[in-house]
């Protein structure tokens, strides 16, 4: 048990970001999958552990029982053969309670190691679960990022490829990607005039006000004022 609790301990504090920063590099799941892997396969052995350590635990727990009623009736049966005076047999009763008092001890620090691990396998067991919990969640995460890196690189792939298509001698592709170019040039283009237009319109507003300061000006010192 101590060497799957030390196995169950390293992937509890297994770094999570470690591993999403692997599967990120590699740009595969792998490291992710594995892990995932191994955490199912020792939650595994921690319940049949649990469950084997429980059924011991129990089996004690009814020996014990069984054994400190017999350790009360050996303790009245001595007092019984006191009081009628049979010393040989209150001498070998009081022995054999001795014996049944030593193995009641033994029971109990048995019964006492084996709910000590068993609760250290349900603890185990609980923390594991949680941790399978949030790589999995994390799994779902990273494959949705990986997607969309994919995607992005593709449609960055596919931009670059325009120069080379062109070149590549093949008509109807070269063709395809002029009028790629072409409708991009068209609409950069339009967008320059819209805003050259928008320009003019504005030095013009400007030109006239300033033409109408200044006539007002004049038209002051003139005394033309209305």
């Amino acid at each position: 048990m101590a060497t799957l609790l030390e196995k169950v301990s390293t992937l509890i504090s297994a770094n999570l970001h470690a591993l999403v920063d692997q599967a990120l590099k590699a740009n595969s799941m792998a490291v992710v999958d594995q892990y995932i892997r191994q955490v199912e396969d020792h939650l595994e052995d921690l319940e049949d552990a649990a469950a084997t350590v429980g059924g011991e635990a129990k089996s004690i727990k009814r020996k014990l029982a069984d054994h400190e009623q017999k350790e009360t009736e050996l303790d009245q049966a001595i007092d019984a053969f006191l009081m009628e005076g049979n010393e040989a047999t209150a001498t070998a009763t009081q022995s054999k309670l001795n014996s049944t008092r030593r193995l009641i001890e033994t029971y109990k620090e048995q019964l006492t190691r084996l709910e000590a691990e068993f609760q250290k396998l349900l603890d185990a067991k609980v923390k594991l679960e949680a941790r399978l919990a949030t790589m999995k969640q994390q799994r779902e995460e990273l494959q949705a990022l990986m997607e969309l890196a994919k995607s992005k690189e593709i449609a960055i792939k596919a931009m670059k490829g325009l120069d080379d298509l062109i070149g590549s001698g093949d008509s109807d592709i070269g063709r395809i990607a002029q009028s790629i170019y072409a409708r991009l040039d068209k609409a950069t283009t339009a967008t320059e005039m819209q805003a050259a237009g928008l320009e003019e319109q504005i030095d013009d507003v400007l030109d006239r006000s300033a033409i109408d300061s200044q006539l007002a000006e004049r038209r002051k010192r003139l005394g033309l004022n209305e």
